[in-house]
């Protein structure tokens, strides 16, 4: 009798169809479509109140009896995703406040305690008819594609999901940052200091490794997430610097790593070089860039005045294990915190003379400002080579060759 009560309460907003009548009911017991429970307590109250029996045959007061284009809007869908490779989607809708807005007003008046959202059933509806058109499946939790059916405007946007790879990258030219950079006088507008490219530098790993995956993937961009960075007029050697690629809206998705490896490494040659190891997702992206990964250095250093190796070396084992205070850099302080952070030297030896400077290797704790060990930065870093030699010292190259360990994934 409380169902019946209920369902002649809710048809006195109005007539609505079978969709919305039952999905006022919608999440009361299973094994039944909104569409089947909607005509089964129709049906009831006619019986139980002894009226005649009358099927919706009217417009829907909630819907406007959307439910009766379902196959329109899974055509729609499926257009919108011509020429897109993809195994698994998933339909998300807007709805316009109208409809939404008084589905809510009965469950709040009738205190309803198991309706179901237009927009599940929307998105349940034309996911079925989808998928039985296209033989794909439907994926809640990582899907290729989602479709955003946008009932105002009768149309269907497309968003492509992401793909991920990691990989090491190695840096063998100086003068190219890790990615893009806009232009510091137009800001990427375009003006002649950057001969209308919008761009501070002509090229940067990103774009050097992007470039050839665009156009593998038919994507609309390629995106680089490091762990951590080099400086631009620094090399990355050595094993690499370990990065995860995000390859934005890529129309294709079975792509052999091997061959974008080869087509990278083609289309960047003697600039930068890749290893590929992996398909990778977005959940790592984070925990590649916190990652605190020790960093193993080559650097050539001039020391003004005469100066013995075995005087340099001597003073490279003053550093070893030591913790180093650090202010911010000058060099950095317009994009950096301005504080003093502590970080050990965990290694440091002499490694030779090369065009009258000596060279040093270092392995040191993420964060550690090599050239600032070195020259003191004007007292900001101490101790430092500098103040130990009592005398300048700067370094005039720097190389990377270790972020992390060498074994896949680190």
């Amino acid at each position: 009798m409380e169902m019946n009560e209920t369902v002649g309460k809710i048809l006195s907003y109005g007539d609505c169809c079978d969709h919305c009548l039952g999905r006022f009911f919608g999440k009361r017991g299973h094994g039944l479509t909104n569409d089947e429970r909607g005509s089964a307590v129709r049906t009831a109250r006619a019986v139980a109140e002894n009226l005649p029996f009358e099927p919706f045959t009217g417009t829907c007061w909630v819907c406007g009896n959307f439910f009766e284009t379902i196959a329109v809007w899974a055509e729609r869908a499926i257009a919108a995703m011509e020429g897109i490779e993809y195994t698994t989607f998933l339909v998300g809708c807007r709805v316009p406040p109208l409809i939404s807005e008084s589905e809510e007003m009965v469950w709040s008046d009738l205190s309803l305690a198991d309706p179901e959202p237009i927009k599940s059933e929307i998105n349940r509806e034309v996911g079925k008819a989808v998928s039985a058109i296209t033989g794909k499946d439907v994926d809640f939790k990582k899907p290729d594609i989602v479709l955003l059916l946008d009932l105002a405007r009768d149309e269907v946007d497309v968003q492509i999901s992401p793909l991920f790879f990691y990989g090491r990258y190695r840096k063998h030219e100086r003068g190219i940052p890790q990615t893009h950079w806009d232009c510091r006088a137009c800001r990427g507008a375009g003006c002649e200091k950057c001969n209308f490219t919008g761009k501070q530098y002509q090229d940067s790993v990103e774009e050097l490794i992007g470039r050839p995956v665009i156009a593998l993937f038919f994507a609309k961009n390629a995106v680089l997430h490091g762990a951590g960075r080099e400086d631009i007029d620094a090399r990355m050697i050595g094993t690499g610097r370990p990065f995860i690629l995000e390859v934005v809206a890529p129309k294709r998705r079975t792509v052999d790593l091997a061959s974008v490896e080869d087509a990278i490494n083609r289309s960047a040659a003697g600039r930068v070089a890749v290893t590929l190891m992996r398909w990778s997702e977005r959940a790592e992206v984070e925990t590649l860039k916190s990652s605190k990964a020790h960093k193993k250095y080559r650097i050539l250093v001039e020391v003004e005045g005469a100066l013995s190796a075995e005087e340099f070396a001597n003073a490279l084992k003053t550093l070893k294990g030591v913790t180093i205070y650090q202010r911010t850099p000058e060099r950095v302080a317009h994009r950096r915190a301005d504080k003093v952070r502590e970080r050990r030297v965990l290694d440091i030896e002499y490694a030779g003379v090369q065009d009258g400077r000596f060279i040093a290797e270092i392995l040191g704790e993420a964060g550690l400002y090599i050239k600032e060990l070195v020259s003191g930065d004007q007292g900001r870093t101490h101790p430092s080579l500098a103040e130990i030699l009592q005398r300048p010292a700067h370094v005039t190259s720097l190389d990377v060759l270790q972020v992390g360990g060498t074994r896949e994934g680190e």
